[in-house]
Order: C-alpha cells, then structure tokens, then sequence
C-alpha cells in the first residue's frame, strides 16, 4: 500500500440501511453493549432502527457530508448490515480492503455489488481480501477491530476474539503501519470485544477510556504514543465507554471544517468540560439511535465506513 495518506478525517461516507435489523445472538457472544427485549417485535425493532437511520443519514447530508447510501438486501437476512465498517475499509491509495468477522450471520453484509458501485465514482486500484481466514476462525473485523492514525500510520487495538494478533501483524505489514495493541476489559472484566467503542482518533485529539487498559505499563505505550503523534488525549470513563462515548467518528464539511459525530447518548454522558474540550477542535453533531445501540451494541462509528477512495474525473 502507499504510504501517501495524508489525511485523517474524510467528507464521504458509507451507510447501509437496514432491511432485517435486529438482535443478533452470535455477536452477543462477546459484544457486552448489546441488549435484547423479547417484548419488542422484530417488525417494530427493524422499523424504529430505518427510522433512526433515516434521520442520521438526512442530518450527516444537510451538515456538508457526503453520504452514500446503499439499500440492504431485502433477500438476505443481515441483523447487522447497518454496520459495514466491520467489512470493509477504503484508503486513500485506491485500495479497498475486506476482513474475516466472527459471526457467521454477518460475512453476509460483504457484497461485490457495493464494490462495484463504489468503482463507479472512485478509483479503485488494488483489493485485499481477507475474508479467507474465516475457514480458520482467525477475525480482524475492519475499523472495529483497527483504530486508524492515517496520518501518522498506527493502528491502534485491543485484544479480543474479533482481533486476531497474526492478522493485525498482517494489516501493517501490508499497509505500513505500526500495531500499538493492549488488554482492555469493560467494568465487569469482560473483555472490550472492538477497540472502536473504547477509543477514537481524530486529526488533533484522541478520546479514550484509559481506566479499560488492564496494564499500566500498556496504558503508559498508549499515552505515549498519543502524545508523540500530537494528540490532544481527552480521557472517558468506563460508565462514559458504556454510553458509546468512545465511538465516535471525526469527519470533515464540504468546506473542510472538522465534524465529530457520535450518538446523543454519547453526548449526554459527558461532562460540561469534556464537551468543551472536543468542541475546541471539531463541531460536534449527535444522533438519535437508540434501538441501534440497545439491539446491535454498536454506535454512530460503527455505522460509518470511511470512504478515502480518489475520485473519478
């Protein structure tokens, strides 16, 4: 891969809107931010998360992002497509990468027909697929798994099923970047099962739930590193970690202007001093998706695969 990215932060996005969303038991597993409620209808689940969808979509447009969004396959029962991020990445260098997930049900969000449709609008120049670790229960499940310094080329990651070490060497060997790995656990001990709901990196700041690091001397490797790399380091707690304060997403305006978009309940779990903090770098835009977050255990992040992909003429 070229080493030529230079940017962090992208004005184009990725969304799949859901057919068949709901509550996945295989994902659950090891996905402790998922909750399920039998007293629900899944007609009523998947229609409330459209709804919110919806409505996220709309907004990210009218605030100067460019949103592509892709209908999910009405034929092909996929509880979680509103999640591509885990699929699939775009660089800046033309290469489109697609990874081994964990959950048999969701290795069928990968479509060819979504790259393809991504080919008519971007250059696309080379593939790396490694989807084919599946057969060998070996998983690196996209920018969920990978926290992206683009800029600087680390690729942060915490231990986790979803993780494989041998995969995660393999990434940064293919794309030139360095690994900064570690063990981090939810306030019960379980272990955080996608680096992308504890830590986010933006273009001059990183949010991250420290006190989730079991290790001392790793936290110390991850702060370090963060600072080296320029990073406004602003610290979430594992209360904050559960609210998805720790899945957020930096984007940037038609205009160039940083965003920061997250959930509202992200928002309302941080304090008066950490929303200043962020705001000193990026407007921050909250969505309202709780059927999403409570059913799929995911957030605004996951919702999002970054498009970084050159443009056609």
């Amino acid at each position: 891969m070229n080493l030529e990215e230079t940017r962090q932060s992208t004005n184009a996005v990725l969304m799949i809107r859901p057919a068949h969303f709901g509550y996945n038991p295989q994902t659950a597993a090891n996905n402790a931010f998922q909750q399920n409620d039998p007293t629900r209808s899944a007609t009523e689940i998947a229609e409330k998360a459209r709804k919110e969808f919806d409505l996220m979509a709309e907004s990210l447009s009218n605030h100067g992002v460019e949103v592509l969004v892709v209908e999910d396959d009405p034929n092909v029962p996929c509880t979680d497509a509103v999640f591509p991020n885990n699929w699939i990445s775009m660089h800046e260098d033309g290469t489109v990468i697609t990874y081994p997930m964990f959950s048999e049900i969701r290795r069928r969000e990968r479509r060819e027909d979504i790259i393809a449709q991504l080919g008519t609008r971007y250059h696309i120049a080379d593939r790396l697929r490694l989807e084919w670790h599946e057969a060998e229960d070996r998983f690196l499940e996209g920018t969920g798994s990978l926290v992206l310094d683009r800029v600087h080329h680390v690729a942060y990651a915490c231990h986790s099923v979803r993780t494989h070490p041998e995969l995660l060497e393999d990434f940064c060997t293919f794309a030139g970047y360095e690994h900064v790995s570690f063990t981090a656990v939810d306030k019960s001990g379980h272990p955080i099962y996608h680096t992308n709901v504890m830590m986010a990196v933006g273009d001059s700041f990183a949010v991250v739930a420290l006190d989730a690091l079991v290790y001392p001397e790793e936290r110390a490797m991850l702060l370090a590193h963060l600072e080296h790399s320029g990073k406004a380091v602003v610290e979430i707690s594992l209360e904050q970690m559960q609210s998805f304060a720790g899945n957020m997403l930096a984007l940037r305006d038609k205009e160039g202007r940083p965003l920061l978009v997250m959930s509202a309940t992200a928002l309302r779990s941080l304090t008066d001093g950490q929303k200043a903090q962020l705001a000193a770098h990026a407007t921050l835009l909250a969505f309202e998706i709780p059927t999403i977050e409570t059913f799929g255990g995911g957030s605004v992040r996951c919702m999002l695969a970054e498009i970084f992909l050159p443009r056609r003429s």
